[in-house]
């Protein structure tokens, strides 16, 4: 049996605040976004504030409707980086295979490291006292046989606990459990599967493969399997990644869009750093995906594929205005923008060369923007532009956490 860890750090935007503000420790708090820009949510709460009913995610006029002595502090990306990074330190003193699960999760394998440190559990206590010692923060720890029981584990006790399940025990703990505990159920899963009677991860485990298949294709498969303790995904070493499936930016704008023009101007920064993303991991994508939300927060998507897979900024934003003029009918002002690159393939690879695309030209702009990227790491960014960028925008785009956060932040945990 495998010994897998999954560590999870404790309220962590609030509580890297209060490492330097330790008085904000007792008195509900939040970590809030930018009201003036219209990114009025909470990020992240404090236990005195989760104690009030304030929910991550909720508007902060709305949370201190609860609580109208409410301290909201402002996210501070560096400090989460940075922290993150020290944890992971910690981590690393007891196994090589440490992989994230965004900026304040990581799952462990600590197999190979029994015989030096004792069981799964005598090394997530010793975890969380290391962490709580040396930097001041807490962790939930799950120990289990997979991973997906080791991150459901640290969901159990929270703040700062250790939770066992054990393959023995694992019907007992765990199929009792609600079914949106498992990961992979969201809020439309959920609805599905209640409507068929299932509720809890017992009721997934005792469906059947064969109709979790027909409800809900292969991810009834995998929660069928996930339910059933079949979870055998590994956990990467240090350094190993997969290569990203996507690579996606999205703005909340300063103030509602009206106008096509504003939407380009939007799409085109954001496409800008899509582009730039892309070059740094080495692929080209295949497709696109437009997102909207207008000012009721009602969500659209707008999907296409590329007459050739690419990394160059203009070519993705010219294909996802074109996309957006053609599928988008304004019936609302739009209050954010998103961009995201999918199919995506490495630049090594073979691609089929087409005699309806002018694989010359793309060439030519894929490698200018190349160039401009190693003009901006040796100079600074911005030391060279486009024209059309040289004017003041718009709508004054402030980009969201999605953007802030490196790659490997989660979006809707929002830590």
């Amino acid at each position: 049996m495998r010994s897998i860890l999954h560590c999870d750090l404790n309220n962590f935007y609030a509580s890297v605040a209060t490492l330097t503000r330790p008085e904000l420790r007792e008195v509900p708090m939040v970590v809030g976004g930018d009201e003036s820009m219209r990114h009025g949510v909470v990020l992240a709460k404090n236990e005195p504030a989760k104690r009030l009913g304030i929910q991550t995610g909720e508007p902060l006029f709305q949370a201190r409707r609860k609580y109208p002595r409410l301290v909201v502090v402002p996210p501070e990306a560096p400090k989460y980086i940075a922290y993150s990074g020290y944890v992971r330190e910690i981590y690393a003193r007891y196994t090589d295979q440490v992989e994230p699960f965004g900026i304040d999760e990581c799952y462990l394998d600590v197999t190979g490291s029994r015989g030096l440190f004792g069981g799964g559990a005598a090394i997530a206590d010793a975890l969380r006292d290391e962490v709580r010692r040396e930097l001041g923060l807490t962790i939930s720890v799950g120990v289990s046989f997979n991973r997906c029981f080791a991150k459901l584990g640290s969901d159990l006790k929270k703040p700062d606990g250790t939770t066992v399940i054990s393959y023995e025990q694992f019907p007992d703990i765990v199929w009792p459990l609600p079914a949106n505990c498992l990961l992979g159920v969201g809020r439309q899963t959920a609805r599905k599967l209640e409507g068929r009677g299932i509720f809890t991860i017992g009721d997934i485990a005792h469906s059947g493969l064969p109709f979790m298949e027909r409800l809900l294709g292969k991810n009834g498969r995998h929660l069928w399997r996930a339910a059933m303790g079949l979870d055998s995904d590994r956990v990467l070493r240090i350094g190993e990644g997969e290569p990203p499936k996507s690579i996606g930016r999205s703005a909340t704008c300063a103030r509602d869009l009206t106008e096509e023009g504003e939407v380009a101007a939007v799409l085109r920064e954001l496409s800008d750093k899509v582009g730039r993303q892309l070059r740094r991991e080495g692929m080209r994508a295949g497709g696109i995906t437009v997102s909207v939300k207008d000012n009721t927060f009602a969500y659209t998507e707008y999907s296409t594929q590329l007459k050739a897979a690419t990394h160059s900024s203009r070519i993705i934003a010219d294909a996802a205005l074109l996309l957006f003029t053609q599928r988008h009918r304004w019936q609302q002002p739009l209050r954010a923008v998103g961009v995201r690159a999918g199919g995506l393939i490495p630049l090594h690879e073979p691609e089929q060369l087409s005699f309806y695309e002018d694989g010359w030209r793309r060439y030519r702009i894929e490698h200018l923007e190349q160039e401009v990227d190693n003009l901006w790491a040796r100079y600074g960014e911005g030391c060279i532009r486009p024209a059309a960028r040289m004017l003041s925008s718009p709508i004054s785009a402030r980009f969201s956490a999605e953007v802030a956060l490196p790659a490997f932040t989660k979006i809707d945990g929002m830590g």
